[in-house]
């Protein structure tokens, strides 16, 4: 959670975000400023408004500023979730319905993993870290990352914390017979492919 402008510039400068949920409210400064310098600096990262303005003249201003979606408050948790996974799954967005690999099926809209149309029993953390290894598929993920992905930017996060949920993730993928393999690159990360031998 970031609270002022200055932290949510500093956040987006040092991480790369799927999306961004922007509250205009900002004790420092107002948070259309903050929208405005991020498409004037070329950030392109889907932002959804959330604040209490609830003048027409408000939302229009809001959305010319660079806005992909308008929020008022109060509001209800499901719908926020919700809005934010249409943002994603818009054209160039990162949140495809369904990721796939070998008998391995991450549906991201209902958070189910199905291997050979099974539904196995995984927790939030291995999901997300299933999810990244499934849309980077082939290609090394950094361990760094990951620990972006699945952690929110003020939560505490030890040094082996990633590979305990790697290893488990392992673990329920061998056991459920999935024909997908989750290769540790030592130094660097992770990579997820294809068992040739499965």
């Amino acid at each position: 959670m970031v609270f002022t402008a200055g932290d949510g510039d500093a956040a987006v400068q040092t991480v790369k975000y799927d999306a961004i949920v922007l509250d205009l409210g900002l004790p420092d400064q107002d948070g259309l400023e903050v929208l405005k310098k991020w498409r004037d600096d070329g950030d392109e990262t889907p932002v959804l408004i959330l604040t209490a303005r609830d003048a027409v003249e408000d939302r229009v201003k809001g959305l010319n500023s660079g806005a992909d979606d308008y929020m008022l408050k109060p509001f209800a948790m499901e719908e926020l979730v919700a809005r934010v996974r249409a943002l994603l799954r818009r054209p160039g967005g990162v949140l495809g319905t369904v990721l796939e690999e070998g008998n391995v099926e991450l549906d991201t809209t209902a958070r189910e993993v199905r291997i050979d149309e099974k539904t196995i029993s995984i927790s939030r953390r291995e999901m997300e870290v299933l999810e990244q290894l499934l849309r980077r598929k082939g290609r090394v993920v950094p361990k760094d990352v990951l620990e972006d992905k699945i952690y929110g930017f003020d939560e505490e996060v030890s040094s082996n914390s990633v590979e305990v949920h790697v290893s488990r993730l392992r673990k329920r993928l061998t056991a459920a017979n999935a024909s997908v393999v989750v290769h540790t690159i030592l130094g660097v990360g992770y990579m997820l492919s294809a068992n040739e031998d499965a």
